[in-house]
């Protein structure tokens, strides 16, 4: 068992370009993705058809790896701690039409299909569905979110019956 384990963490330190040298880094043709001191890089994901920003979450190597390998989002889940095939639950499967690193290589933005599926664990096709009202705070503790999407997509309590919800206080 011990041997799987070094292969494994062997094959993904592997799998990325060493990052040498800043200029390799910004203008060179290989991938060197940062991740943070946790081990993670955020991502953005975006519908590839009308550019509606989808949600954001974080990869680690091995996310990045599936994610590369398979053509669908996988990402890590801080909350339960473990790798997240986006919509294996719900049906909504995020199939990668783009992925892109930005100029030093320490965030993703990818673009993908989700058909006419959702991307929110909450119901709504995107998990920024309200609007911060902008102009003179008159109390900070009562700022009134505005509702950008009116309906939801699924009932999150149908979809994912008993899965304990990712948000946490």
């Amino acid at each position: 068992m011990q041997i799987a384990i070094l292969s494994f963490f062997h094959y993904f330190t592997l799998m990325f370009k060493k990052r040498e040298s800043v200029f390799e880094v910004e203008e060179g043709k290989f991938l060197s993705p940062k991740f943070d001191k946790d081990g993670l890089i955020p991502v953005t994901t975006s519908d590839s058809g009308s550019g509606e920003l989808l949600m954001h979450g974080y990869m680690n190597e091995e996310a990045l790896i599936k994610t590369i390998e398979t053509k669908e989002a996988h990402y890590w889940s801080r909350s339960k701690k473990d790798i997240w095939h986006k919509g294996k639950i719900s049906g909504f499967v995020q199939k990668v039409i783009d992925l892109r690193i930005d100029d030093d290589q320490d965030a993703l933005w990818m673009s993908v299909d989700i058909g006419n599926g959702s991307s929110c664990h909450v119901g709504y096709r995107s998990c920024f569905y309200r609007s911060i009202p902008l102009g003179k705070i008159e109390n900070s503790k009562e700022i009134k979110l505005k509702f950008k999407e009116k309906e939801k997509k699924f009932d999150p309590e149908k979809i994912y019956k008993g899965q304990p919800n990712p948000t946490k206080l």
